[in-house]
């Protein structure tokens, strides 16, 4: 009879053993496993719109994601080409004490509601692509695009993530002047500039796109995030600190720029930058000091930024924003590169830097409620990128640790705030 009952609990175990044995969670590893890590942000996002949280692994195997498995989420990863593991609740639950333990520089920060973002770009035709929507696009994050009409309409409120398309906030349109005037695309630019200006009573196109700069600088006061490449960063500096000052010489808004404008600045205004020197020849294809481009003598080859290493359970937002399988990123080129470490105001943390020639690449910092991060260069897979060429091709670059960076700070609004340690 004993060994009857020994047989029926044996054929019992055995029939439940493939359910006990199930995989309850996907892992999705971040570092070189990962046959496409682009994607693998595009996953994270698309799973929390279902109202599953997912767990951002910090520093474990390059800031993975884990999450439950349901067959509909499986199949999409395969269908998108994204490497992962089916794994047990009970080594689920063993990875997550693993990387809360006090033991290692590791956490796990929940990402809980899909961040509407938005990204500030012309509607008109322009020569040059940008590499924030070239990442959105292969890694299947949506996104809406809003320019000056819908910013000062008040519809920035709607958006929890704001990104800087390659723009001009001064009102110098790019300072492509001496270059490509006589360009059509060029000409276009400016009539489109000066008509949305006078559709909304501005006189100048700068004191449009100042307006701009004040209502992004209030969605970011009162809890946006904010994310800004080339271009885009120092540009927006400029104009925050040149309020009420004209820094654009004649063929940019009809009339000369104010001779003393240089001591007419207030940084005070301004989110990253100080003391810098304005670039007063309209020729010359630069806005200021800030930038390193036009004086920088790095050999390619030495071209290489390094990233900080935070404490995951201590600084869990520079964490975030530089989870990576590798710590050192190939470096590019753009029309605002890199920024002078020497005109960084005190208080913005630089979490990316070419040390050897005083370089600082990737910065962050706090206004008010919301947060902001700026990132020099143009796109990080094509190193001297020039108007007019044709968009990189992500599909050959779907391990890119410099596109990674951008889609850590689209990822990082879903983040549950969690309280700093004191």
């Amino acid at each position: 009879m004993k060994i009857k009952m020994k047989n029926w609990l044996l054929s019992l175990l055995m029939a439940f053993a493939p359910l006990m044995m199930r995989a309850d969670y996907l892992l999705v590893p971040m570092d070189n496993a990962q046959a496409d890590h682009l994607k693998a942000y595009g996953i994270a996002y698309w799973v929390i719109t279902y109202d599953i949280d997912v767990d951002w692994l910090l520093n474990y195997r390059g800031g993975s994601f884990l999450f439950k498995y349901t067959p509909t989420f499986e199949q999409e990863l395969q269908i998108r080409g994204v490497s992962y593991e089916r794994i047990s609740d009970g080594r689920s639950n063993e990875i997550l004490a693993y990387v809360t333990s006090e033991s290692v520089n590791m956490d796990a920060v929940k990402l809980e509601k899909a961040p509407k973002v938005a990204v500030y770009s012309p509607k008109n035709k322009q020569p040059w692509d940008d590499a924030v929507t070239l990442a959105m696009t292969y890694s299947e994050i949506p996104y809406d695009v809003v320019y000056d009409q819908e910013v000062l309409e008040g519809k920035l409120s709607e958006y929890d993530w704001l990104h800087l398309h390659h723009e001009d906030f001064t009102g110098q349109y790019g300072r492509f002047y001496a270059n490509y005037r006589g360009q059509q695309w060029y000409q276009e630019e400016v009539k489109y500039q000066e008509a949305t200006a006078q559709q909304f009573g501005f006189s100048k196109v700068s004191q449009m796109k100042l307006a701009v700069a004040l209502e992004i600088k209030s969605f970011l006061t009162n809890g946006g995030f904010l994310f800004a490449m080339c271009s885009a960063t120092d540009s927006y500096d400029i104009a925050l600190t040149a309020e009420g000052v004209d820094i654009c010489e004649s063929m940019f808004d009809g009339d000369a720029a104010d001779p003393g404008a240089q001591s007419k600045l207030d940084f005070s205004k301004s989110l990253a930058f100080e003391n810098f020197q304005l670039e007063r020849n309209p020729l010359v294809y630069e806005f200021s000091s800030i930038d390193v481009t036009n004086f920088r003598q790095v050999p390619e080859n030495l071209d290489y930024f390094t990233l900080f290493e935070y404490s995951a359970k201590w600084d869990p937002v520079p964490t975030m924003l530089c989870q990576n399988h590798t710590r050192t990123v190939k470096g590019f080129f753009g029309q605002t590169t890199a920024f002078q470490k020497a005109l960084i105001k005190p208080e913005v943390l630089v979490m990316g830097e070419l040390k050897a020639y005083n370089e600082a690449r990737y910065i962050h910092g706090n206004l008010g409620r919301g947060m902001w991060t700026f990132y020099g260069g143009h796109d990080p897979e094509d190193y001297k990128h020039h108007v007019g060429e044709d968009p990189t091709d992500l599909s050959l670059h779907p391990n890119s640790p410099g596109y990674r960076l951008i889609l850590n700070n689209v990822l990082f609004p879903a983040a549950r705030k969690k309280k700093q340690k004191t």
